[in-house]
């Protein structure tokens, strides 16, 4: 069957800007599942976590091959998580990695690859609390970090209009640096903030209301050329 025949009645098939070879076809029908699983995790900070723990898990148990990933079992899985508990990792540290080899027996599954996930059926350590870890600041504090930057100078101004969006929405780094001056939007004469997710939310945005005269500061902020030195000392 050729390629035309493939196309709904009534679309035009385009041509692609280059083809595979025979040989680039069959080295990529070659690909180790384990390898296209790591591939296919967008999240950089995601991906470097699990590499890291996926190294782990093939020194302790002595995988050397992907092919050797088959023949896991949940005793294995158990021995690791033993090993874990000793070195005295805290329960969330436990909970990504445990999670890190499931989502990949999971993966295997659907490649066909293996015939179950031995990390289901495994415990993982309970959540300590559910309050987040990350400690508060208090109005002083507060204070004096918006006081920090020089309001007479231009990168003052910017820092303080940096400073003020974290503090008043409390939004992660990556989610300040992605904003742009179109994400600053006006609902029935309400200035809202448009935030872009974190991962695989990317494509999902929520908006926050912006206290009075704080959009045009986030305008202002937004608007003005940074140098590339500058840029990154944002990130």
């Amino acid at each position: 069957m050729t390629p035309d025949k493939l196309a709904p009645a009534g679309t035009l098939a385009v041509a692609p800007t280059s083809m595979l070879t025979a040989a680039q076809f069959q080295q990529l029908a070659d690909v180790p599942p384990v390898l296209t699983w790591f591939a296919n995790i967008d999240n950089p900070q995601t991906r470097r976590a699990y590499q890291n723990d996926l190294q782990e898990f093939m020194v302790f148990a002595g995988i050397e091959r992907p092919d050797q990933f088959r023949i896991v079992t949940r005793a294995h899985l158990l021995a690791w998580r033993r090993d874990l508990e000793r070195r005295a990792l805290s329960g969330a540290t436990i909970r990504r990695k445990l999670a890190a080899l499931s989502s990949l027996f999971d993966y295997l599954c659907e490649a066909n690859a293996v015939t179950s996930n031995p990390v289901k059926g495994v415990k993982r350590p309970k959540m300590e609390s559910q309050e987040g870890k990350t400690p508060a600041i208090g109005d002083h504090q507060t204070g004096a970090l918006l006081d920090a930057p020089d309001a007479d100078t231009l990168q003052g101004k910017r820092d303080r209009a940096i400073v003020s969006t974290l503090l008043y929405h409390g939004l992660r780094r990556a989610e300040l640096c992605a904003l742009t001056v179109g994400d600053v939007q006006h609902r029935r004469g309400v200035a809202h903030l448009r935030i872009h997710g974190k991962g695989e939310s990317c494509n999902i945005c929520r908006c926050i209301r912006t206290p009075p005269n704080c959009s045009i500061r986030i305008c202002w902020r937004l608007a003005t050329p940074m140098t590339a030195k500058a840029r990154c000392s944002d990130r």
